[in-house]
């Protein structure tokens, strides 16, 4: 029997990190005999750099930073696993009002469809005639959003570096930022763009949902090496969030979870905000609400399991843009940083169904299905990229050369 465990964790103020905030607030953690003390950071710097150094034993994290660590990416890299996700979604794409209706005026319909976006983000960008670039703020070059925002920008046609400044901004300054017009255009986790939009500085134009659907976004990050040393408290911290992640996904519970998120030493936004974000509900503009499925899965479709697979498509990323070398031992990294493993050996004693495989084909799937797992019940998808392009793992060589020959046209 494992004796009770003090642990810190970091967190930075983001509708994805609900699972961990729900697992201390209504007792999941406790009753796996872990006090669990939340920490609420400022940037996925801080996060980074204080995992590395031993202040947080586990931390809310983007989803490539353990990747970057493990490759030697990073100040302060250290080995680091990923043996949970999150949750599946959450970002968008927002652009100030004067884009906005620049791109209103070159045919954009405002239903969210990348496609559309892009078509019209490519027309603004043609009728400037390259006398300015976009300046883009995304949370981190580690990152989900950086690398779904240049997929986007590319298979729309726009090379994201001669088109567009990519600049780095901590997410909770990202409306402001349009606001003040330092920036053009962001790609963050909610709630940030729907306070973009509240506070009338920014319009929604995507979601990450509709670039590629279920996609992955945050995980659990800790170090190898706190891992190792302490497995029975990180399998109890597992089981914890995995219950808090099957009370977030229950909708009866949305209204309760927006309300825990929205008190000040969490989230600090407005409850209704949150409430439209849990659910789908986007207010695109303020006279504008759009409804999206699968906005942000918080249990539901494997959403807490780290898949593989995942991991190799971020690296694939890494190597399209310049950050990491490919070879047969990076990939061979990259996959491992992401622990299946672990993830199974702490829910093996839960009733809940577990993936037969560590990897899957990205993309195939342009409906729910049933899939194979330790207990009925597992359903996965739909999970298309909005261009139609697949992602195999086992096929990773050609995908990485397929995509270098596609930076935006």
């Amino acid at each position: 029997m494992m004796d009770g465990a003090e642990i810190s964790v970091g967190f930075l103020p983001l509708l994805d990190s609900a699972i961990l905030i729900a697992a201390a607030e209504k007792g999941f953690a406790r009753d796996e005999r872990i006090e669990m003390k939340l920490v609420r950071e400022t940037s996925w710097a801080n996060i980074r750099d204080r995992v590395a150094v031993g202040h947080f034993q586990a931390a809310h994290m983007l989803a490539p930073m353990p990747i970057a660590s493990n490759l030697g990416l990073s100040p302060l890299s250290v080995p680091m696993v990923a043996p949970m996700a999150l949750g599946l979604g959450g970002n968008a794409v927002t652009v100030s009002v004067p884009l906005y209706e620049e791109m209103a005026a070159h045919g954009m319909t405002g239903d969210l469809d990348p496609a559309d976006a892009g078509r019209a983000l490519k027309a603004v960008i043609a009728a400037r005639g390259g006398a300015e670039r976009l300046r883009i703020a995304v949370v981190h070059p580690f990152s989900g959003h950086n690398y779904e925002l240049r997929y986007w920008l590319a298979a729309c046609g726009i090379d994201p570096e001669r088109d567009a400044e990519i600049i780095v901004v901590p997410p909770p300054l990202m409306p402001d930022a349009l606001a003040s017009g330092n920036i053009d255009m962001c790609c963050v986790g909610e709630p940030w763009n729907s306070v973009a939009v509240s506070q009338g500085g920014g319009r929604i134009i995507t979601v990450k949902a509709r670039i590629w659907r279920n996609s992955p976004e945050k995980v659990l990050g800790v170090t190898a090496r706190w891992a190792d040393a302490n497995p029975d408290v990180l399998d109890a911290l597992l089981r914890a969030l995995y219950r808090a992640a099957e009370w977030c996904g229950r909708s009866e519970n949305a209204e309760e979870l927006a309300a825990v998120l929205s008190r000040p030493h969490w989230l600090d936004v407005d409850a209704k905000l949150l409430l439209g974000c849990l659910t789908g509900a986007l207010a695109t503009r303020p006279d504008r609400i759009v409804q999206v499925d699968d906005f942000f899965v918080r249990h539901e479709k494997a959403a807490t399991f780290p898949w593989q697979s995942h991991a190799l498509w971020f690296y694939s990323q890494m190597v399209r843009w310049g950050q990491s070398r490919h070879s047969p031992q990076n990939a061979e990294i990259a996959r491992d940083s992401y622990r299946p493993d672990i993830y199974r050996r702490a829910l093996k004693p839960l009733p809940t169904p577990l993936p037969g495989a560590n990897l899957k084909v990205e993309g195939a799937l342009s409906r729910p299905q049933h899939v194979g797992a330790s207990k009925a019940g597992l359903v996965l998808g739909p999970d298309g990229f909005f261009d139609g392009r697949i992602f195999d793992p086992d096929a990773i060589d050609a995908y990485i050369a397929g995509q270098n020959q596609h930076r935006g046209k």
